[in-house]
């Protein structure tokens, strides 16, 4: 069961994804081949119109296939004979679906259990904060002129950058005050503590404010994806440790199973919380300017709105092709390395 609900959620916004390319296609004008989830042979498929909807056999990934899309056509609904800046709506529509997905379960999920609110509840004798001054109510607005809205903005803004100087403000009082805090190594725990301790209390809003903080969550695992992307750049991540399909399937999966036994609400609130952070972080990726994402055709047609004139689609779909080759490869040994954890 819980693969089948790990399975279900993943499909499911993956297809949100698609249908807003599928959605902006057809507004434009754009033919649309096929509207498909998963990847592989085809084992269902109907024609509906000038559209085949079908599912295939591997249910990670998905596709919205338009005519003309990565090669010429000369069909003039085809996906290049549209303006530039159609075909740029129809890219972007469906890393923007992502975030309209993760913005909608997030106003649901902070209108169900609240906010983490970065209030400080305690400090840490011998650490940065006791000597900086900073006391049990403080409530943390910034940290290095980051808008802090959330407590786990403060663990992970000190894990992404550790050792890092913090010029910490808050409030106090109804007055804005800023204290800096020099990180300290925890041999024990293997990481550099600042000395605040939270209780992780959540305060519940009104509707207006949970539509408010709906944005600001989703802003927080952009955030939390782009620094950890930031980090397997650098080297700081290596490869081994980043999880592909199999791998969100089964931390999904672990995930329910324990939840299973405090009750249907804590797996409702899990599920979304795992959601939110899978549709945000398909949005970025996709973003990324890299071949065969969307990310990489948005360049494409950056440069063509530059110069005025289209680059060689088959030039231009060769390229998404070699992407398209490295893709696979890179999801091939991360899923290896899914499949190795599983038996560790």
């Amino acid at each position: 069961m819980k693969f089948v609900i790990s399975i279900v959620m993943f499909s499911i916004i993956i297809l949100f994804h698609e249908l807003g390319h599928f959605l902006l296609a057809k507004r434009s004008g754009i033919r649309v081949n096929e509207f498909c989830l998963g990847l592989g042979p085809t084992i269902f498929g109907k024609q509906i119109g000038e559209t085949k909807y079908s599912i295939k056999l591997f249910p990670f990934g998905g596709a919205c296939m338009m005519e003309g899309e990565d090669e010429d056509s000369a069909d003039d609904r085809a996906f290049g004979r549209k303006s530039v800046w159609a075909r740029m709506s129809v890219v972007v529509a469906g890393p923007v679906f992502n975030f309209i997905m993760a913005y909608i379960l997030a106003v649901i999920l902070i209108s169900c259990v609240g906010i983490d609110v970065p209030v400080v509840s305690g400090v840490v004798e011998g650490y940065s904060a006791e000597a900086a001054g900073m006391q049990e109510g403080d409530v943390i607005v910034k940290i290095n002129n980051k808008p802090i809205h959330f407590y786990r903005e403060v663990t992970m803004y000190n894990m992404f950058h550790p050792g890092t100087t913090l010029n910490v403000t808050y409030e106090r009082d109804g007055k804005e005050m800023t204290s800096v805090i020099e990180p300290k190594y925890d041999e024990e725990s293997g990481r550099y503590l600042i000395g605040i301790q939270n209780r992780y209390e959540r305060e519940k809003g009104n509707f207006l404010t949970n539509l408010k903080y709906g944005v600001h969550e989703v802003k927080y695992w952009i955030w939390t994806t782009l620094e950890s992307l930031r980090m397997l750049v650098s080297g700081r991540v290596s490869v081994n440790e980043v999880s592909g399909p199999v791998g969100i399937v089964k931390t999904i999966g672990d995930t329910y199973e324990e939840s299973k036994s405090s009750g249907i609400y804590y797996v409702f609130i899990n599920m979304i919380n795992f959601s939110i952070l899978l549709s945000a972080n398909l949005g970025v990726v996709n973003l990324l300017p890299l071949p065969a994402l969307d990310g990489g055709r948005l360049v494409f047609l950056i440069i063509e709105a530059v110069r005025k004139k289209r680059i060689d689609p088959d030039k231009e779909g060769l390229v998404h092709f070699v992407g398209i080759v490295l893709l696979m490869g890179l999801m091939i040994l991360v899923m290896f390395n899914d499949i190795r954890k599983l038996f560790i």
